[in-house]
Formats: structure tokens, sequence, C-alpha cells
């Protein structure tokens, strides 16, 4: 099938985009890299009068280090996340969960923001924000705003965003000495979405003890969650498999669908924390 008709945009800055947003109103939807909205219009799923095209506003793209935060713009491409050795040295997170990310031709489409934004409950960057504590920013014609990411994901494909406001970029706090990293996910093929999966940051005091956890999870809900109750617990010397059903034991709209039930994604997803915890922290302590 094809997209229904409708009028093309490309704004030659954010502020551009927003206006036209604002103008439009809901017949206008954003697109960057479109792998996730194409296949929707494509199956008539969905319609819009108009598409604005933020792919070329160089100013939505790059990674850049401010202060103590490393910075990316919502239109870099997940493969230019991927090859980024700044993300790889102080975002350690996000460059392991982005070859989890369809296969590399939807990453060299897909960008950072596009994903967040559609909120895909079994997507790997929404998590991966959750447990990091990143911060969204977002321009309205009202002037710019940041969203803290536990506020962000909202629901069923929906976030905190106004319908006049475009997410511009994302800040991560950038990686310390004593912290480990881990993202465990399980699919039926590679390059599918996850039944389940956990995304885990660990920051370890000097006497060895969990001094933040951070736990995300995909895959297990109508949208990416942390598992604060796991973390609360997280304090003390913990067993990986504890902490795993601990993470999974009060979620409540978990799917159940071809793929497995929902108590089948539950124990999945508490096998997926065990094991990312137990890498994150064995990275930790090893400094």
């Amino acid at each position: 099938m094809k997209p229904a008709p409708f009028d093309y945009h490309a704004p030659d800055s954010a502020e551009e985009a927003v206006a036209l947003l604002a103008e439009l109103g809901d017949g206008a939807k954003i697109i960057a890299g479109g792998q996730s909205l194409v296949p929707v219009l494509a199956l008539r799923l969905a319609a819009f009068d108009h598409l604005i095209d933020i792919r070329r506003i160089g100013a939505l793209r790059g990674i850049e280090p401010r202060g103590d935060r490393v910075w990316v713009g919502a239109a870099t491409t997940e493969a230019e996340v991927g090859r980024s050795e700044l993300i790889a040295a102080r975002v350690p997170l996000l460059s392991r969960g982005t070859p989890l990310i369809g296969h590399f031709q939807i990453r060299n489409r897909g960008t950072i923001g596009g994903s967040l934004a559609h909120a895909d409950a079994a997507a790997e960057y929404p998590a991966v924000a959750l447990a990091l504590d990143a911060t969204l920013e977002a321009l309205s014609p009202r002037g710019p705003r940041t969203i803290a990411a536990a506020d962000f994901f909202t629901g069923i494909w929906t976030t905190a965003l106004e319908p006049d406001e475009l997410l511009t970029g994302v800040s991560f706090p950038a990686a310390t000495p004593r912290q480990g990293f881990a993202i465990e996910e399980f699919a039926r093929r590679a390059g599918d979405f996850a039944i389940a999966g956990a995304a885990v940051a660990v920051e370890l005091d000097a006497g060895g003890k969990v001094s933040r956890a951070g736990i995300g999870l995909f895959g297990l809900g109508p949208t990416a969650v942390r598992a604060a109750a796991a973390e609360a617990g997280a304090a003390g010397d913990i067993d990986p498999a504890e902490l795993g059903r601990a993470a999974v034991a009060d979620l409540g709209e978990v799917p159940s669908d071809l793929h497995g039930t929902a108590d089948y994604r539950k124990k999945v997803g508490a096998a997926m924390v065990a094991r990312a915890w137990e890498k994150a922290v064995k990275e930790a302590a090893s400094g």
C-alpha cells in the first residue's frame, strides 16, 4: 500500500519547524528517519495532511561534550551514535544499546530523537534514557524547555511533548569511574523487537556498595519504565536473580501476545535484569 496524499515541508531551522507545527495543527507530523512513521503511513494506520522533514536541519544533528554531560542532537542517526568514540567512552550504555536496534539499514536512517519521541515500549533508547536520567530538550513557539526522562514517556506511543513541540536533543550524564553499564534483551531473531530487556547503570561508593542504580525495562509494559522498587532495594549485597524478580514484581500492564504471555515476559525480563546487573556491577567494581 501507499500513504495517503500529503504536503511535504523541509524547513531550514528548528524554529521554522515548530512554526509550521503551530500553523498546521493536528494535520502535521514531524518526520526524521521515518523508520517508524513510514510503515504506519504506508499501511494507512495513520494519515497526515503535512509531513515536516527535519532531517536536513544541521542544528539538530551532532554529538558534543558539554561539561559533565554529552549532548546528542535529535536528528542524529543511530548509526552516527553507534560510530561515535565520544559516546562509547562517555555514555557507554547508549553505545552498547545501539547495535540492538533493528538492522544496520534501519540505523543508517533512524534517529535518536525519532526513537525517543516514538516511545515504542520495546525500543532500547527509551530504557537507556531512563536508566541514565537523561534530559530531553524540546522547542515550541513559546521557547525551549527541558523534560526529565522520568517524566517524558507517558503511555503507548505517547510522550510529554505538546502538539506544537519539537524534540531537539537529549543530554546524558557522562560516565565516571566506579560506574558500570550493561544492556540485555531477548528477541526471537536478531533485529526483532525485544520480548523483554533491561538497561542497567550502577555506581559504587568507595566501600564497594551500590550508591546509585538505574534499571530501565523495555518490552514489559505500554512504555519503557524504571524498576524503582528494585533500585531502592539494591543498596546492599543482593542476589542478581532476586533483584530481577523484584524488578518485574510490581509491573502493571505487561503485554500478552503471540510472542509470549505476560508471565513469560516477566520471567524473561527478570532474567535480563539479573544478567545485566551482574555485568554492570562487575564493570563498576573494576573501576
